[in-house]
């Protein structure tokens, strides 16, 4: 049975585990290649999903997501779907004790990294005229949660790139199939 999804390769950032796994797996299922790309990729081994690839991926270091994309362009020659779902929580705390060095950390991870894997997937995407590039955001980013001030600020910050990002990218036609 074809799906909308047979033949396009995806990318899914922390998808080696939870709601990353879980959206990797119904990709695969649709008819995706699936990469997944995770700061540790062990648990696939005992999860029972087998990616068409499957990267160590430092999703806060724009070298390793370049490296990483590259890898999937050069094995698959077109990424076709980007899915930004990597993210943590951090510490719970008040502002005023909130760890520099975890604030740091969440905001790299949770919202640099969607700037990262969308900056190289959006001139891919531009050049071979088509694209889906997906970001994982919460109702924390759009309310703000108390006593986790960097998971709000990252999740609103995706939440205003995405804006940016789509606003950018209008000229290039929702409507065309992948190629």
């Amino acid at each position: 049975m074809k799906t909308q999804l047979d033949g396009q390769v995806a990318i899914v950032t922390g998808a080696a585990r939870g709601i990353g796994l879980a959206i990797a797996r119904l990709m695969a299922e649709r008819g995706a290649k699936v990469v997944v790309w995770d700061r540790d990729v062990a648990p696939l081994k005992d999860s029972g999903f087998k990616p068409a690839m499957a990267e160590v991926v430092d999703v806060a270091d724009y070298a390793s997501v370049e490296r990483a994309f590259n890898a999937a362009v050069g094995k698959f020659g077109q990424v076709h779907i980007v899915v930004n779902n990597a993210g943590i929580n951090g510490p719970i705390a008040p502002t005023w004790d909130y760890p520099l060095e975890d604030w740091d950390r969440v905001v790299a991870i949770d919202m640099t990294s969607v700037f990262y894997a969308s900056r190289l997937a959006a001139k891919h995407m531009r050049e071979k005229k088509y694209g889906r590039i997906v970001q994982v955001a919460s109702i924390a980013g759009k309310e703000g949660v108390a006593n986790i001030c960097a998971y709000s600020a990252a999740k609103a910050g995706v939440i205003g790139f995405s804006k940016a990002l789509a606003k950018e990218l209008c000229d290039v036609g929702a409507a065309s199939r992948p190629r």
